[in-house]
Parts: structure tokens; sequence; C-alpha cells
């Protein structure tokens, strides 16, 4: 039988946080939804007001065979701003603060190796402030959300051009 577990990440509008990922073998399946928030099954419109708790955040199940945890974290911290605890890019408020929610106590070592990596590098001139947090209930977002990338194309662009977070990815990132 085919392991399968389950990483859950939140790092601003969970619209740009799919595609990075749904692009590699061993990555079962990603949706988009709601976590660590204090109302059950909450929605968009609940989470948008900023007064639930709630992030956005993709869950993805993967295959730790073929592609390990370790690589989702690298992918991770290069789709978000580490260093802003107000939101990500142009989504402001406590919902699209970026976060890491581990499932056992594995993944947390290893997302705390992963982000003292982070700060050894010196990548950034900020602090690292994304916390790394248990992971608790996921509330699927409304299907208009899941795959927006592929249902949306042309939105989905100009939503991530408009963002900033590519000019802020690439200034980081580009090696």
């Amino acid at each position: 039988m085919e392991k399968v577990e389950k990483a859950t990440f939140a790092g601003g509008c969970f619209w740009c946080m799919v595609k990075p990922f749904d692009q590699f073998e061993g990555i079962k399946s990603i949706r988009s939804g709601y976590t660590g928030g204090t109302i059950t099954n909450p929605s968009y419109e609940d989470v948008k007001k900023g007064d639930t708790g709630h992030q956005e955040a993709v869950e993805i199940e993967f295959n730790p065979v073929i592609f390990p945890y370790e690589k989702l974290l690298e992918i991770y911290w290069q789709q978000v701003d580490p260093t802003d605890d107000e939101g990500q890019f142009q989504d402001r408020g406590p919902s699209y603060r970026a976060a890491i929610f581990y499932h056992n106590e594995n993944q947390k070592e290893q997302a705390i190796r992963s982000k003292e990596a982070l700060i050894a590098s010196q990548r950034y001139d900020k602090p690292i402030v994304t916390p790394i947090l248990p992971a608790g209930s996921f509330w699927e977002a409304e299907d208009y959300h899941q795959d927006f990338y592929k249902k949306n194309p042309d939105e989905y662009k100009t939503d991530r051009e408009q963002s900033g977070r590519d000019a802020f990815l690439a200034k980081h990132w580009s090696e």
C-alpha cells in the first residue's frame, strides 16, 4: 500500500499556493481551505472578515517516498515572504499570514531545521517570522477556489502579477 502523508501551509492567498506544488510526481492532491480558527466549517466570507482566526492554507497529500517533506518545505519558503507577519504581498490581515502547520514530530523537526537554515542563509534583511504550528482542523474552501489557477488562468495570472509576489520571489530566490 502506498504511503501518504499530509502537509499544510499558509502563504497568503491560497490561489497562489497550489500551482507551485501541483507539478511534481508524488503529490497526490492539493486542497485550498482554512485552518487555525475558532469556528467550524467557515466560509470564505467568514474568514475574509478576519475575526475567525483562520488562515487561508493548502493541504497537500503526498507520498514521502517519492516526494519528501523536506522538498515541500524548500518549495514553500520560495513562495512566501517569511519576514511579513501582517499578511502576504497585496493580501493583508490575519487570514493571509504565512505559517507551516506540522502533522507529526518529524515534520515539526524538519520545519524547524529548514527555518533555521533559511535564517542562517541571510537571504533576508529582516527577521524570519513565519511560525511553525501544530496542524488542526482543515476546512475545505468552496469549489470555485479549488484549482483556481487551472479554472481561471487569466485571472490567476493577473492576480499574481498585481500582488507583487513574483517580483519579490525573483529578487530573493534568483541565484
